[in-house]
């Protein structure tokens, strides 16, 4: 049998050996080189680095091996020419959105959106005469009607946050496209394990690494994967001056935790699904919204982009704020947290928390209200798991 290249090895494989150079000490687990700074062997030499004449590294705000090596396998694991990496995923986010904009440039965005990507679009991007017009994600009419005239990015979140719509990658791309707009995916929710946008036609796909990498609540870390050409033009000069970059610290540690994204997710998809099921015919329950359920709305757009459910369930309980308060607060297992993706299963009240920033008819626009409750199942036991959401509900 022929050797295999890199590029050919199976997602597992690239997640545990991606991207992996080893220094002069063979070690056999990724080096940390928590450095800020590197010496030249002289003044000519760094010269030529400063100038990009010579490759090499010149000061980690620029570049850094460790988190080069976190970059080179992520880029590997969604097929990306490149991959750049951030302090954290809303510095991705806003990287991605502010460091190609300018005056007069227009955005297309899903109103199902995470908080604070709704404030980068409708209160921060205006300060710099850029114009966003949101629109529902799974209406593609709607779609097409905003798309009708030039644009110049689209951002979309599928599953979104925090009630796990779908957007059509596939047929949103075609449309951005045909506007002259690069199409951005926020795949933060589905990971790359589950789905992989820039396969579906999307230009640029964007991770906060703090869940499904990392996966264990320690660190943040963002990621940017899309073409060399936009990356070298757009996001380095951005990255370079004004300083989003990660601690070489929390790419090892993210690096670490794509070694076992795969078996994590794909086990808390297994607890998931068994959890939205067992919830859905509570009697406290008025909805339960999970990609892999039949009756999810957008189920077959799901399944046509998602190998699996994904690691999250949205439900509404009967009532509003205070119902689901009393839910939250009689659980005894799961934490009250607004992260996700952990190996600890985590509940939130979005409208309270994730998206407080928004006012009603904000919320309303996405489906969201007060009855909401957002589960990132983990890694328990999912019998445990079950009993205590079953038995806040039965407090209820």
């Amino acid at each position: 049998m022929a050797k295999r290249d890199g590029n050919d090895w199976k997602p597992a494989t690239k997640l545990v050996r991606g991207g992996t150079m080893r220094s002069q000490f063979g070690e056999t687990s990724e080096a940390i080189f928590l450095t800020s700074g590197y010496a030249y062997d002289s003044a000519e030499q760094a010269a030529r680095r400063m100038a990009g004449e010579e490759e090499g590294y010149v000061y980690s705000r620029y570049a850094n091996p460790t988190v080069r090596m976190l970059e080179n396998r992520l880029a590997m694991l969604e097929g990306s020419e490149t991959c750049r990496v951030t302090a954290s995923g809303m510095g991705a986010i806003s990287t991605t959105m502010i460091a190609p904009l300018g005056q007069g440039a227009r955005v297309v965005a899903a109103s199902a959106l995470f908080g604070s990507c709704r404030v980068i679009c409708q209160t921060i991007l205006p300060r710099y005469g850029v114009e966003t017009e949101f629109v529902q994600g799974a209406d593609l009419d709607a779609w097409k009607k905003a798309l009708s005239r030039p644009a110049d990015l689209v951002l979309i979140e599928s599953p979104s946050n925090p009630l796990l719509e779908a957007v059509d990658i596939e047929a949103v791309a075609k449309l951005a496209h045909a506007a002259g707009a690069k199409l951005v995916v926020d795949n933060v929710f589905a990971s790359p394990v589950l789905q992989r946008p820039l396969d579906l036609g999307a230009d640029i796909s964007v991770y906060s690494a703090t869940k499904h990498m990392d996966g264990q609540g320690r660190v943040l870390a963002g990621a940017i994967c899309g073409p060399s050409d936009w990356m070298e033009e757009h996001i380095d000069p951005w990255i370079r001056h004004t300083g989003p970059a990660p601690s070489p610290f929390n790419a090892w540690v993210v690096l670490k935790g794509l070694e076992t994204l795969d078996l994590r997710v794909k086990q808390a998809c297994s607890n998931a699904a068994r959890i939205a099921d067992s919830i859905a015919a509570h009697p406290k329950i008025n909805a339960v919204r999970y990609p892999g359920r039949s009756d999810h709305p957008q189920y077959e757009v799901h399944k046509k982009q998602m190998s699996a459910g994904g690691t999250l369930v949205a439900f509404s309980v009967k009532g509003a704020r205070a119902e689901a308060f009393r839910m939250l607060n009689a659980l005894n297992l799961l934490d009250i947290s607004n992260n996700l993706g952990d190996t600890k299963s985590l509940a939130c009240h979005p409208a309270s928390t994730t998206h407080r920033a928004l006012n009603e008819e904000e919320r309303a626009s996405m489906g969201l209200d007060e009855s909401w409750i957002r589960i990132s199942v983990g890694l328990e036991d999912v019998e445990d798991i079950e009993a205590d959401i079953l038995g806040a509900l039965d407090a209820m």
